[in-house]
């Protein structure tokens, strides 16, 4: 009976789940990652940054994609994303492809923790490079673990994947669209750091502050508290955005500070909430304050969007 059962929820989820960019259940994951045809089992990726993270103990099926393998030093500024060829042979190398699901997660649940932002950040990688059919678990392994599924230690390796022909342009912002971008009726740039930094009072940046124009809202206040792979629903968090401006008919460049934390206001806005105008400020803090000679503007000081 338990074996008849199984078939039928493999079957219903093979029929409903349609090509898109969103979020999956444990449940739903895992009924995916046990169908008998392996043929139509999704791509999992552990997009954790610790390989031996991956070693103690991961989702069935997953191969370990570090997220930071697909960036590096470019003209003196680090962690900026590599050239397409290079992005590409690792995507085919990690078996991502065209035809098939992919399920992205990573683990640690509470802050300062902030592996989520390795599976958002690589959604963004997948879907510029025209991938449509992508999942983050909900809840990653952390809520996996708490709905009693086992991982496991075993090695996965796929085979190698095929990418889409052609790449999606819209999804990704440089410099130049950011500079054209603010200030303009209808547009906002949100600034997706924690406001400390938004505010110059770190130790992280190279020149503190921000860049004129945008808004604090930190990507935190979109995940749960005691498990930062978990998200809020968007009815939860509609008035809030409302209440820091950021509504579906703006026109919306996400950033941070080295795109990791936009790449998840990117991902909630775009595929959890459906607003349909949304980027990602690729070079983000990072390039921005080493340009024209560390000349471009910065500011500092401000509240949280919608604190008052």
């Amino acid at each position: 009976m338990k074996s008849i059962l199984s078939f039928l929820t493999i079957a219903l989820l093979s029929s409903t789940v349609q090509a898109e960019i969103g979020l999956i259940s444990c449940a739903e994951a895992k009924a995916l990652i046990e169908n008998a045809d392996a043929s139509k089992r999704p791509i999992v990726l552990d997009t954790r940054g610790g390989y031996k993270d991956y070693f103690r103990g991961h989702l069935p099926t997953a191969q370990h994609m570090e997220f930071d393998t697909l960036r590096g030093t470019d003209h003196a500024v680090p962690v900026q994303y590599l050239p397409d060829d290079l992005t590409s042979a690792l995507l085919i190398r990690a078996g991502v492809d065209k035809d098939r699901l992919h399920l992205i997660y990573a683990t640690g649940d509470v802050l300062p923790n902030d592996e989520i932002l390795s599976s958002t950040m690589v959604v963004h990688v997948l879907e510029k490079f025209g991938v449509k059919d992508v999942r983050i678990v909900d809840g990653g392994l952390a809520e996996w673990k708490k709905q009693g599924f086992a991982p496991t230690q075993e090695y996965f390796g796929n085979p190698k994947g095929t990418l889409p022909e052609k790449g999606i342009t819209t999804t990704a912002a440089n410099i130049s669209d950011v500079q054209a971008h603010v200030g303009k009726p209808g547009n906002v740039l949100v600034d997706a750091r924690p406001i400390n930094e938004f505010r110059g009072e770190d130790e992280v940046w190279l020149r503190k502050g921000h860049i004129p124009g945008a808004i604090s809202f930190h990507w935190a206040r979109l995940v749960e508290k005691d498990n930062t792979h978990k998200f809020k629903p968007f009815a939860e968090v509609k008035a809030e955005l409302e209440k820091a401006g950021i509504t579906p008919d703006k026109d919306i460049i996400a950033y941070c500070g080295t795109s990791r934390e936009g790449s998840l206001l990117l991902f909630y806005l775009k595929h959890v909430a459906g607003y349909p105008k949304v980027r990602l400020y690729e070079g983000a803090w990072k390039e921005y304050v080493w340009l024209s000679g560390k000349s471009l503007p910065a500011e500092t000081g401000g509240d949280p969007a919608g604190s008052k």
